[in-house]
């Protein structure tokens, strides 16, 4: 299998479709990396390289695009590797297709397990990138591979923690090594990939080759927080759009989600801003009392605001047996006062493969990470953007300015009592 990904990683020829997708991710990665100088994370991450560097700063935020079928943070892998490396978006692609495949193999079990899918996949695509910019051929892109091995872990635990990105800082680092070792010259039996993959509970025999560069395409995040909440976060700003909703009037807030959808929101009463970004009770909460959703609303400040821990602590989870990926069957949120209830249901938010980010929608999100620094957006560059990082990663954080988050759902509002929850979480 090692070599059969290898073959097709260094004999890629992207399509333009490949590379437009090369392109958004560039600049979407870039910017939220930008968005994250200053990051008190990025001072302990100085003792990793620089893709790890570059790896950690692009994933601290939780702002940084989804694969949604391998449930995995391609672009926070290998575009900073890439650009680390000198190996462009050829490099990128190989890496992503990679990293989307061996993911998918592990498939949902994996992740709902507890692994941190991202690094487990992701210090082997990190190999590929940078292989594939050290021009290996397909036997030294296997033995990278392979020689990637012992550092494909990290698990769900870290959430919320330092240790999350830089489990991601660490799984692109260990790529650079594993490729440097490759092409010195290092021995590696490359059955240990298949090895490996059937002990995390993979299977070598769905790795399907064909297809684009990246298979389904990759969601952009339009909150800077967890993909499993861009979802409930769009649900309730709709339930409330266009009516007048007090906050203080509140008495309950029912969140109807499949099981799955939350496998990641393991932080119930939030602390922090961190935790915040892992918290389904806060994302609701956010979205009833915050117009915009930029980086104050995920902000230390605003978890430990009395008004926010009030709300987090009237969210009713109803979970449901209706699929096992972080979009499956729908979200619905009913919100509930002394004399009426407000409601909406969503199948997919804005920026998911199904809806992509609009031309408007991604250009205020760069905007809104470039805020307050020196990069122009022109700068994003596969040319130019090692040298971005390089200027600004040292830097103070950005002034927050609006994210949009229009997006199409059915919402009413009617008059109701309150239904219990038939299972809480």
């Amino acid at each position: 299998m090692a070599v059969r990904l290898a073959r097709w990683a260094g004999g890629l020829q992207p399509t333009a479709e490949d590379l437009a997708l090369a392109e958004r991710s560039l600049r979407d990665t870039v910017a939220v990396a930008v968005a994250a100088r200053g990051h008190d994370v990025l001072e302990v991450a100085r003792a990793l390289g620089e893709a790890g560097r570059w790896a950690t700063a692009s994933h601290v935020i939780d702002y940084d695009d989804l694969h949604m079928e391998s449930t995995t943070h391609i672009s926070t892998v290998c575009v900073p590797v890439a650009l680390a490396t000198g190996g462009g978006a050829r490099a990128y692609l190989a890496g992503a297709g990679v990293m989307a495949r061996l993911g998918m193999s592990l498939g949902w079990r994996h992740y709902s397990s507890g692994w941190h899918a991202t690094t487990t996949a992701g210090a082997l695509a990190a190999a590929v990138v940078a292989g594939v910019a050290r021009g290996l051929d397909a036997d030294g892109l296997a033995r990278a591979m392979a020689l990637a091995v012992p550092a494909a872990g990290g698990v769900q635990r870290a959430f919320g923690t330092d240790a999350k990105s830089l489990q991601v800082g660490q799984a692109a680092d260990a790529g650079v090594r594993a490729a440097g070792l490759a092409a010195s010259g290092a021995t590696a039996d490359t059955g240990a990939v298949e090895d490996w993959l059937r002990l995390l509970g993979g299977d070598p025999a769905v790795v399907d080759v064909s297809g684009p560069a990246v298979p389904g395409g990759l969601a952009v995040k339009i909150y800077p927080a967890c993909y499993a909440l861009q979802r409930p976060i769009t649900a309730m700003r709709e339930a409330v759009r266009g009516v007048s909703v007090d906050p203080a009037a509140v008495r309950r807030i029912e969140v109807h989600t499949p099981a799955a959808t939350v496998q990641p929101l393991i932080h119930h009463r939030p602390t922090d801003g961190l935790q915040g970004k892992f918290s389904l009770e806060y994302a609701v909460a956010t979205a009833l009392l915050d117009e915009r959703h930029g980086f104050e609303e995920f902000g230390d400040e605003a978890v430990r605001r009395p008004e926010a821990r009030r709300l987090v602590d009237l969210v009713d989870t109803v979970l449901e047996d209706s699929g096992d990926w972080l979009l499956a069957g729908t979200v619905r949120v009913v919100v509930h006062t002394d004399e009426e209830c407000h409601e909406a249901s969503l199948q997919f938010p804005p920026g998911s493969p199904q809806r992509p980010p609009t031309h408007d929608e991604l250009g205020e999100k760069v905007a809104l990470c470039l805020d307050g620094s020196d990069v122009p957006a022109d700068e994003i560059t596969w040319a130019g953007s090692a040298q971005v990082l390089h200027r600004t990663l040292s830097l103070g954080l950005p002034r927050p300015t609006r994210i949009a988050g229009a997006a199409s759902s059915s919402s009413t509002t009617c008059r109701c009592p309150a239904v219990p929850a038939a299972q809480r979480h």
